[in-house]
């Protein structure tokens, strides 16, 4: 199976739970054993790419810019790119531009996706039955992609797919072993940098930035020393 297979079944559900005048949002980035596959939550209207007039590729977080702090600090994405994020105004994200920053991030080996592709106009809540709706699309992707690392982002999501009442800050740095199909893959759950999440992306770094090094560094340097 492929990811654009998948694709389908998300603009099915952008009309069951989703605003229907607005694009389905799907994924984007390093699709091929990523480093990291970034789970979020759900796209608003904010993304550009929700336009029923956009033609470019519909990735997370176009359009946006809090978002571009994190994986800028995280030394996940280049300057040059970062500093025409923070200067461009939403509209002014072209179909274009947005690709530079997808290969930008396909560059430093990361995915970035959310648990529902269900467009909505703004940041309302969705109740977890909603999200359990795309659960086992989400399995899919990741089983397409087989990334080394998972990183749930927030309480709801890493409860949901977890399987377990999860609390992030009883968690921090904690690894979940969860297996998709017949392969383990190993979870994070971190707080929520954006939104109502802003005033934690000060953790939500420090947290990334030691599961980087641990799980991603450290795990490249044992694997060479092997060889």
């Amino acid at each position: 199976m492929k990811l654009s297979e998948l694709t389908k079944e998300y603009d099915k559900l952008q009309q069951k739970y989703g605003d229907p005048s607005l694009n389905s949002i799907y994924h984007g980035g390093c699709c091929n054993t990523p480093d990291i596959c970034f789970v979020f939550m759900n796209p608003t209207g904010k993304n550009v790419a929700a336009s029923k007039n956009w033609n470019g590729i519909k990735a997370p977080w176009l359009g946006t810019k809090n978002i571009w702090d994190l994986f800028f600090s995280l030394g996940l994405l280049d300057e040059v790119i970062y500093k025409q994020i923070k200067v461009i105004k939403g509209s002014e994200w072209t179909e274009k531009f947005s690709s530079d920053v997808y290969n930008n991030i396909k560059k430093h080996k990361y995915f970035i996706t959310n648990l529902g592709k269900c467009t909505q106009i703004d940041a309302r809540p969705l109740p977890d039955s909603v999200y359990l709706q795309y659960l086992d699309l989400l399995k899919k992707e990741i089983a397409i992609i087989k990334p080394k690392i998972i990183i749930l982002f927030g309480n709801q999501v890493s409860s949901i797919v977890l399987n377990q009442k999860i609390s992030v800050s009883q968690v921090r740095k904690k690894c979940f072993i969860k297996s998709i199909g017949n392969t383990p893959y190993k979870f994070y759950s971190v707080y929520y940098p954006v939104g109502n999440g802003r005033f934690n992306i000060d953790k939500s770094i420090e947290d990334i930035n030691w599961i980087i090094e641990n799980e991603i560094v450290k795990g490249s340097t044992i694997a060479s020393s092997s060889l």
